[in-house]
């Protein structure tokens, strides 16, 4: 089968690259290579490197998408603070690119079109674990572009009759997450800080909770939601480990050094319902972030 992954030399789309090859599929990368690694990207794949939120690049994305069957959406300008300091280039790439995208996939007759979506779109909650019927109150720029993304997608479902999928994810860590600048996650963060021997900085207190969630659980969500019959009419899942920790628990299982520094403007805690996931995509987590955390800290 043909598949296309948007930000297949990112994180999250190379782990999912990985694991189609690996399955026999005919894969495509599309990526702008402005986070992404060509390093990243899987040696028996097509690469095309394009700007999907350019206009121009229309007719090129068309012929990439050329008896596809599916759409992995994972290209995006990732993370809730560096969008707070450059909301317009956010919105270029994360929503026009994702219009581009899908109106490419209508226009190329694709079958499904899974997108990576984010449980930021919640935003601050006293009401935990979060369900996918609960308000949402996007409190970024990022937050409110992934949450418009889900909307898209929907009615794109019903205006243009294209199967869509949105995956909330929840705090994705694992391997090639990166490891410093704007796009780090503060998993990557403290391992980038052990690995130079420096104290693990950590915001505010520390008390603030996360659900984690391994990159290769949410490879096999995006692989049963291409797959499944029970979607594709832009249900909206969360993908998380339905547990959550505090980040200084995180930071005291790496190391005894740590640093405090000012509070972020964030969500004080996060926790997903993964009910759903589990009754319509017979999907649930297979490792959790202590486990792997005591396989790669001395990595």
């Amino acid at each position: 089968m043909k598949y296309v992954v948007t930000g297949g030399a990112g994180f999250i789309g190379s782990n999912l690259v990985d694991e189609l090859v690996k399955n026999g599929h005919d894969i495509h990368i599309i990526d702008n290579f402005s986070s992404g690694k060509k390093e990243n990207c899987n040696s028996k794949v097509e690469v095309h490197s394009l700007d999907i939120s350019e206009r121009k690049n229309l007719k090129q994305m068309s012929e990439v998408l050329n008896g596809c069957d599916a759409v992995f959406h994972c290209a995006a300008s990732a993370r809730v603070q560096p969008s707070i300091a450059d909301p317009i280039n956010y919105e270029k790439n994360n929503t026009i690119g994702l219009i581009n995208i899908l109106k490419t996939a209508v226009d190329s007759n694709v079958r499904r079109f899974v997108y990576s979506a984010s449980s930021s779109a919640y935003g601050p909650t006293d009401k935990l674990p979060s369900y996918e019927n609960d308000p949402v109150n996007p409190i970024s720029p990022y937050a409110a572009q992934k949450y418009y993304g889900e909307v898209t997608c929907r009615m794109f479902s019903d205006v243009y009759n294209i199967e869509t999928v949105s995956l909330r994810y929840f705090n994705v860590f694992g391997e090639r997450q990166n490891l410093g600048g704007a796009y780090a996650t503060v998993i990557g963060i403290f391992l980038n800080q052990l690995s130079k021997n420096i104290p693990l900085t950590v915001n505010g207190d520390g008390k603030q909770r996360r659900d984690f969630t391994y990159v290769g659980d949410v490879v096999s969500a995006n692989i049963l939601a291409c797959n499944s019959l029970n979607v594709g009419k832009g249900e909206i899942i969360n993908i998380g480990s339905g547990k959550n920790i505090s980040i200084y628990t995180v930071a005291k299982m790496l190391s005894n050094s740590i640093e405090f520094k000012k509070a972020l403007k964030e969500p004080f805690a996060n926790l997903a319902s993964i009910e759903k996931a589990k009754k319509l995509l017979d999907w649930e987590p297979q490792t959790s972030l202590e486990s792997w955390i005591e396989r790669n800290k001395n990595v």
